[in-house]
């Protein structure tokens, strides 16, 4: 068995030297977000979290899998591209270190009032031009909030969710809906279920990309699904939900909205 004791961009780096071992990962929070932590309903408490350990069950799961033309990175969590990996790109690394996650907030109020690089996501035959794309394999984000609201880790897909907008007055509609859990029926969002997506780069300007919450450089880029491919700790909290959304006739689609 290998633990993790760290924040989500360290649980990142293990799992990059443990895709498709068999040896089973373990995870104690310790960083700043923790939103593996969070999805698996461990909790932010390092040593709650290490007493648990012996009441975790072995899941085999998927990943998802990041590829430009440098470099390509296995996520756990998710990959963002545009409008979130700017705010990771530009983040102050002391203001995070002092504040936490408020530093997330503060870097994105920066972005308020001024025009947003816009791009192309194709997928499954079609072709959408977003200023900010999410491939998700978790429904918590950022510790606080809920973007891909219909993914589990259990899954063996991305849940993709799309923002139009060429400026960045639509995200306070957009945050606003995420906040009260409206946004799946937004107009604007647009949220599919894939195995496979590519972001085309535009000519007039440069677009970033983060996975796990760590910068991760600039489309072009590709993100896929990598099935069985990480043996994980599980709680036997997050198994009980995983039964109950099976028990539960409106998740035995897979919707496209």
């Amino acid at each position: 068995m290998i633990l993790a004791a760290g924040g989500d961009g360290t649980i990142n780096e293990v799992v990059n030297g443990m895709v498709h071992s068999d040896v089973p990962l373990g995870i104690l929070p310790a960083g700043t977000a923790n939103v593996l932590a969070t999805e698996l309903g461990i909790g932010r408490n390092l040593e709650d979290a290490a007493a648990s350990l012996h009441r975790c069950a072995e899941e085999r799961i998927a990943l998802g899998l990041l590829s430009t033309a440098g470099m390509s990175r296995h996520f756990l969590m998710m990959a963002g591209a545009g409008l979130d990996a700017d705010i990771v790109f530009h983040l102050n690394q002391k203001i995070k270190n002092a504040l936490g996650k408020v530093a997330y907030w503060l870097a994105g109020l920066q972005k308020f009032g001024r025009g947003l690089p816009e791009f192309t996501v194709e997928t499954e035959g079609r072709s959408l031009r977003v200023s900010f794309a999410l491939a998700s394999r978790v429904r918590n984000y950022g510790g606080d909030l809920e973007i891909a609201r219909s993914i589990s880790l259990f899954d063996d897909h991305l849940e993709l969710v799309l923002f139009e907008g060429a400026h960045s007055f639509a995200y306070a509609k957009y945050l606003l809906g995420v906040l009260v859990r409206r946004h799946h029926g937004m107009r604007g969002v647009t949220i599919l279920d894939v195995t496979k997506a590519s972001f085309s780069c535009p000519a007039d300007s440069r677009v970033h990309l983060q996975v796990d919450g760590e910068y991760a450089g600039l489309l072009p880029a590709t993100v896929e699904i990598v099935p069985n491919a990480l043996t994980l700790l599980i709680p036997p909290e997050f198994r009980k939900r995983r039964r109950a959304r099976a028990a539960d006739p409106a998740w035995t689609t897979s919707p496209t909205h």
